[in-house]
């Protein structure tokens, strides 16, 4: 199955300065292996490509079957800087969420909510 991210976690997000910070956090620990295979630094830049971001690195948390990602250059010099109203790093985490992901059908009933 060809799903959105939403479906299989969810997602925590800040800003400092230029840089943003996005957890994503599997809704099942059964997830977390998929997640980790799928959900990496490249596949990350390319969402965000519109975006230009200096580096994206990630960081995981397998305890928590989460990982934060930091993003750099994304936030239009910065909050306090940008002319662009949605500038804000807690905005960002939607767009990752957004991200397609394929989770194999026995894996499926782990997923939460619509594929919007």
């Amino acid at each position: 199955m060809n799903v959105a991210l939403h479906r299989a976690a969810h997602g925590r997000t800040g800003d400092k300065g230029n840089r943003s910070n996005i957890s994503v956090i599997a809704w099942h620990p059964a997830l977390w292996d998929l997640l980790v295979a799928q959900v990496s630094e490249a596949e990350v830049a390319r969402q965000f490509a519109h975006r230009r971001p200096g580096a994206v690195t990630r960081h995981l948390l397998p305890r928590l079957q989460a990982m934060n990602f930091v993003l750099d250059d994304v936030l239009d010099g910065g909050v306090n800087d940008a002319l662009n109203l949605d500038s804000h790093g807690k905005a960002l985490s939607f767009l990752l969420l957004d991200l397609r992901i394929e989770v194999p059908a026995e894996l499926a009933h782990h997923l939460v909510g619509p594929d919007l």
